[in-house]
């Protein structure tokens, strides 16, 4: 299994008590599949997301990637393993305004401290990829909603993750641009082998994934497989 959460509890104080947004939440995706969280506003997907990235510690249980637990890492250790091994795709693509599609891809490598022409490289492999290739060229004020979605996956990419974090990619788009997201998203989760979590509010379009995990007060359901 590439991702892994094992009997995540998560509390966040509320006043004088603590209000569960994860209560005994396990969930494994396995490398190469899709898995969609699903639930209400408030429900815990959100909380579930972060946890899994390592962006938040949870009260007990474990997170696994690529099999290692991180319990116990250091900051710089949970930073570094985001770097290498986590892709997050956020709700807004927020793409550097005054950048081409291609070096907000490239950006990401020199972090990484790749060489320009490898990174130059993998931009277009991956811009190619999420059928930009053409656009690659333009800055973010000249492409459309969907466009920019696509360049945010691709960057996610940049790195080769393990992890694939989807987090409402199709809320400020219509129904067909949406459907073309969520198409992508699967598309490349088989060919890049990574394992997905996507979160999302919006059963429409979710009939191509793996599985899907219903979350309800922080409870999350035994996974329905497809």
């Amino acid at each position: 299994m590439s991702l892994e959460l094992n009997d995540i509890t998560l509390t966040y104080p509320d006043g004088d008590s603590q209000l569960t947004a994860l209560d005994r939440v396990s969930l494994q995706v396995p490398a190469g599949s899709l898995t969609a969280v699903v639930g209400p506003s408030g429900s815990g997907k959100s909380s579930l997301l972060a946890v899994a990235a390592t962006l938040i510690t949870p009260d007990s249980g474990a997170v696994a990637i690529d099999g290692p637990s991180t319990t116990g890492l250091s900051r710089g250790e949970l930073a570094e393993l985001r770097r290498t091994k986590i892709g997050i795709v956020f709700q807004q693509p927020n793409l550097l305004a005054s950048l081409t599609a291609a070096e907000q891809l490239q950006v990401m490598a020199q972090i990484d401290g790749r060489k320009p022409r490898a990174a130059r490289g993998r931009a277009r492999e991956l811009l190619d990829a999420v059928g930009m290739a053409d656009l690659s060229g333009r800055r973010p004020h000249q492409l459309s909603g969907g466009q920019r979605q696509r360049v945010n996956i691709a960057r996610a990419l940049m790195h080769d993750p393990t992890v694939l974090l989807v987090d409402e990619p199709t809320s400020a788009l219509d129904h067909d641009r949406g459907a073309a997201v969520i198409d992508l998203i699967t598309e490349l989760t088989h060919r890049q082998a990574t394992a997905t979590v996507l979160v999302t509010h919006d059963r429409t379009h979710l009939t191509a994934v793996d599985q899907i995990a219903e979350v309800h007060d922080g409870r999350l359901k035994q996974p329905a497989h497809l």
